[in-house]
């Protein structure tokens, strides 16, 4: 639960650590906060703008946070008002520079403001005929991207041409002509008095660029901003943010440039990695404890954005940022290296990495695995299944509905646009008892039982279940505001529930989560299935630029960190039952199993060829156990080579001179013991007692030239003294 808001200024620190807190306590100049996946951002920032409400710092009303989505923005204002700064102006980028607009257009432009075009198609369908060029559904979509990607990175149809060489062409149409169709469609635009959303952005500038009232005013009204997800910032978004300053320097910015992966937008990280030679007097805090996830989903997160680093040597990082940059830029920042994460959790169980025959025999494994979860007590609003692409979603539509398992299509019908739940709302408003004494939660079983919902699940599914669903939804997060703010009111909720609306911010229903990789960005729960891992997929084909497989790369480490405690990794040979087998798994795979402790990925060779065989499926081995012989799936036993209910083969006394060793260690850098090596590591080493060479020790699973380096002098006193054998 947040702070109480009746409390002091220093009340508003307690709870954070320490990187939390000196980030919050940091009120003034500017400051930039790196924040890995899961390490608490978002509580930072928010403690840190109510800290400086309360402290008298700040005025809560010439704060500005700013954020990419509508969701982030009201769960950040719903935070604000539970520490005690509810007047703080929290948006989206979009939302912020409308409402400036729509204030400013009768001063500074006079007439009616031209209305907001919902959809770019119809007016682009209309300039591509006027061009007579031909355009299906899908090239339009195209078109419309790539408008936008034009316009947030401020290329204009003239300049288009020249921008984009070198760029792929918009559903095959040359640079040329769509300069063309671009100038046509903002001809259209002109013509029909309508703007969209890119231009909303691009007015606000120009209206602040211009008229020196219009960004005084603005400049008067705000004196403190708050940048999340600042790794997204476009160049537009980046020049409304310059000219909101003004020169000034009160500006805290948030990101983490492992989680960017929006660049086909226009975003980029350049501006978080630039942030303190932009601001040289800047402060800069890392947040790097992870809370969201066990230490075997942080250490295999980790161990991905490593093996990136590891097979591109950092002249080869310098080259690329220079290409990206351009050839004048200065050197990549020293601290533009991935955060590494150290997971304040518990330990959990180890991740999976299976390959399967085809596509329908894995969305079957997946239903069959959520199944067991569930029934061990998982929650099936706290199980996802995420993907790629969003066409990779009926495989795993059906495996769920012939499974019986209710799920939920995120991006499919809007929570609030449901039939029940505008009904829903509308009893709540009307209902005798929102000024009645009655509590919160109370009051809302009273009014919703009358629309169908009870206490107890219906049995039947389909439309009878989903309705309940719904409700039962409504039920959930007025208990949880009811929880979180003391004496909550009905109209309190009410409120609540028109902000969620209008943001389209929906709460927990139940069922699995179905969802594709980008839209799964600043959500987590506590089991995530990564599917359809094979090349061509992840990364996608038509990612061929070194910068376009590093954004896949992030791209899988986003799905990764949305994991708190069970992650599955998973592929298929095959797209049909029967197939032929041609899929490999996705090279990002690789470095994962052998973290796990996995065999590599073994091709077939074609008898003699002594190439890979262009039928054969990427296969691995069997794992057995050494004892019993029994086959193994678990990662862990994998690794020891020991089921659970064999006894181990080392001598205790190594492994607990061992764990002593790596206690002690831990204790005097100050790093969790899991950090130096893990238990199963460690029994390895026990059981095979090598000879204390660096040869010998590299040859085991889990020692790699890293941890050598950095604990082998100290492993290697311990083997001394516990007599394991001299090399020959």
């Amino acid at each position: 639960m947040e702070s109480s808001a009746a409390a002091g200024p220093e009340a508003v620190l307690h709870g954070l650590d320490d990187e939390q807190r000196a980030a919050a306590s940091t009120l003034t100049g500017p400051l930039c906060i790196l924040a890995g996946a899961g390490t608490g951002k978002t509580r930072a920032i928010t403690h840190r703008i109510a800290y400086g409400v309360r402290a008298g710092v700040y005025d809560p009303h010439r704060v500005l946070a700013v954020t990419f989505t509508a969701r982030a923005a009201a769960e950040m204002r719903s935070r604000l008002a539970s520490l005690g700064a509810p007047g703080v102006q929290a948006r989206t980028f979009h939302a912020a520079a409308l409402r400036q607009l729509q204030y400013f257009w009768p001063m500074s432009v006079g007439g009616q403001m031209p209305q907001l075009l919902s959809h770019k198609v119809r007016l682009i369908a209309e300039a591509a005929k006027r061009l007579r060029l031909t355009s299906d559904r899908a090239s339009l979509r195209d078109f419309a991207s790539e408008i936008e990607w034009a316009k947030v990175s401020t290329i204009t149809p003239e300049d288009y041409a020249a921008a984009a060489a070198g760029r792929d062409q918009p559903a095959g149409l040359d640079h040329a002509s769509f300069a063309r169709l671009y100038a046509a469609y903002e001809e259209l635009k002109d013509d029909q008095h309508v703007i969209d959303f890119e231009d909303v952005l691009l007015l606000t500038a120009g209206m602040l660029t211009e008229d020196e009232r219009v960004a005084a005013q603005v400049r008067q009204q705000y004196r403190h901003f708050v940048v999340d997800e600042f790794q997204d910032v476009s160049p537009l978004q980046q020049r409304l943010l310059d000219l909101w300053l003004g020169g000034r320097e009160e500006i805290c910015v948030v990101g983490d440039a492992a989680q960017t992966i929006y660049s086909f937008t226009g975003a980029s990280p350049r501006y978080l990695l630039e942030f303190r030679r932009r601001h040289p007097q800047a402060e800069v805090v890392r947040l790097v404890r992870d809370y969201r996830s066990t230490p075997q989903v942080v250490k295999l997160a980790n161990t991905l954005l490593a093996d990136r680093s590891a097979e591109q040597p950092r002249l080869q990082r310098r080259a690329d940022w220079k290409r990206s940059a351009g050839e004048q830029a200065e050197d990549p920042p020293d601290w533009s290296e991935p955060l590494q994460l150290i997971s304040q959790r518990d330990s959990g169980p180890a991740p999976q990495l299976t390959q399967h025959a085809d596509d329908d025999a894995e969305a079957a494994w997946i239903a069959s695995e959520i199944r067991r979860i569930s029934e061990d007590g998982t929650p099936l609003s706290e199980i996802a299944v995420l993907y790629r692409t969003n066409g990779q979603s009926q495989t795993f539509e059906q495996a769920l509905a012939a499974a019986g398992i209710s799920y939920q299509l995120r991006g499919s019908e809007r929570f609030f646009s449901r039939r029940e739940v505008r009904e829903a709302l509308a009893a709540l408003r009307t209902s005798s008892l929102v000024d009645s004494d009655e509590t919160v939660p109370e009051a809302v079983r009273a009014v919703l039982s009358s629309l169908g919902w009870s206490e107890k699940a219906p049995a039947s599914t389909g439309a009878v279940r989903e309705r309940w669903e719904s409700l039962a939804a409504l039920v959930a997060l007025a208990d949880s505001l009811a929880a979180e703010r003391d004496g909550c009111t009905m109209r309190e909720l009410l409120a609540e529930l028109e902000e969620r609306s209008a943001a389209q911010h929906a709460p927990t229903v139940e069922g699995v989560t179905l969802a594709s990789l980008h839209s799964a960005k600043g959500l987590e729960w506590d089991a995530v299935f990564l599917a359809g891992l094979c090349e061509g997929l992840m990364p996608i084909s038509f990612a061929q630029s070194q910068a376009e497989v590093d954004e896949e790369r992030r791209l899988l480490y986003v799905g990764i960190t949305r994991a708190r405690k069970h992650l599955s990794l998973s592929s298929a040979s095959a797209r049909h039952s029967g197939g032929r087998g041609r899929r490999k798994p996705s090279r990002f795979l690789e470095p994962l199993r052998a973290e796990l402790g996995l065999e590599p990925t073994v091709r077939k060779i074609a008898p003699g060829s002594g190439k890979p065989s262009p039928n054969a499926a990427s296969q691995k081995r069997t794992a057995t156990c050494a004892t019993c012989g029994i086959a193994l799936t678990v990662a862990t036993q994998v690794r020891r080579r020991r089921c659970e209910d064999c006894p181990p083969r080392y001598e205790p006394e190594l492994f607990e001179a061992l764990r002593e060793w790596r206690r002690e260690t831990a204790a005097e850098i100050g790093k969790p013991a899991f950090m130096i090596f893990a238990d199963a590591e460690l029994e390895i080493i026990a059981e095979h007692r090598p000879a204390p060479e660096d040869d010998e020790l590299l040859k085991l699973p889990g020692v790699g030239p890293k941890k050598l380096e950095a604990h082998g002098d100290g492993l290697k006193a311990v083997l001394r003294s516990s007599g394991s054998p001299q090399p020959s």
